[in-house]
């Protein structure tokens, strides 16, 4: 499944104050960039989710309710991709979902 026109113009909507905004289809997601660097991917299920390594960053988007993205193995193991889900009102307030990608580019 892939995206459709209209999440990825959602997307790139919701993330329009930041600087040099690209993005790039990928596995049938969508990466998010500035500047070349990604903050984000939206996957091909149109679920948005922001990077945060482990440490500061990702503490507090955990504290924000934020759920880690896990994928199970074939063989069972379930392994963890370095992105979390944006909070339920970043969806609707382009501010706070800005807010947050800048945290995730100054994490770096």
């Amino acid at each position: 499944m892939s995206l459709a026109d209209a999440d990825i113009a959602f997307a790139k909507e919701l993330f329009s104050d930041i600087p040099d905004l690209s993005t790039r289809k990928m596995f049938g997601g969508l990466g998010l960039y500035s500047a070349g660097v990604i903050f984000g991917v939206m996957r091909s299920d149109s679920v948005i989710l922001i990077k945060a390594h482990k440490g500061p960053f990702a503490d507090r988007l955990a504290q924000l309710g934020c759920t880690l993205w896990t994928t199970t193995r074939m063989n069972g193991n379930i392994s963890s991709m370095p992105y979390w889900s944006l909070p339920e009102a970043a969806l609707d307030d382009a501010e706070a979902a800005c807010a947050l990608a800048r945290d995730a580019l100054d994490a770096f």
